[in-house]
């Protein structure tokens, strides 16, 4: 039932069950996943985290959370999720060059 508090949810049709849902991103941080669907949700991409730990069973080291969306939000949500990691990319250089720069001045009375 949409929720009448949220205007996008509204707008948007409930999810057909036997719509095709496609993986747009996979983490073993459960945190990141949820940051990831986060950014989603705040672009208006409807998206599912599902976590993947059935497949510790049959294939140890494998697991984490994937994130799924609908089959024509796919392109769209890949983007934003490229968008924002080169955006921290990028904000992240820039906190390197961010060093102190200490200027030397010498004092000439010490010179030979």
């Amino acid at each position: 039932m949409p929720d009448p508090t949220n205007p996008l949810e509204s707008t948007r049709p409930a999810p057909d069950p036997n719509e095709k849902l496609v993986k747009v991103f996979d983490s073993e941080v459960e945190s990141e996943a949820m940051i990831v669907k986060g950014l989603l949700e705040s672009s208006g991409i409807d998206s599912d985290l599902t976590s993947a730990t059935l497949l510790q069973d049959a294939f140890p080291g494998l697991g984490g959370m994937i994130i799924l969306v609908r089959e024509e939000d796919a392109e769209t949500a890949r983007k934003v999720i490229e968008e924002h990691r080169q955006a921290a990319l990028s904000s992240s250089a820039d906190d390197d060059d961010e060093t102190a720069e200490i200027d030397v001045i010498e004092d000439p009375s010490e010179k030979p």
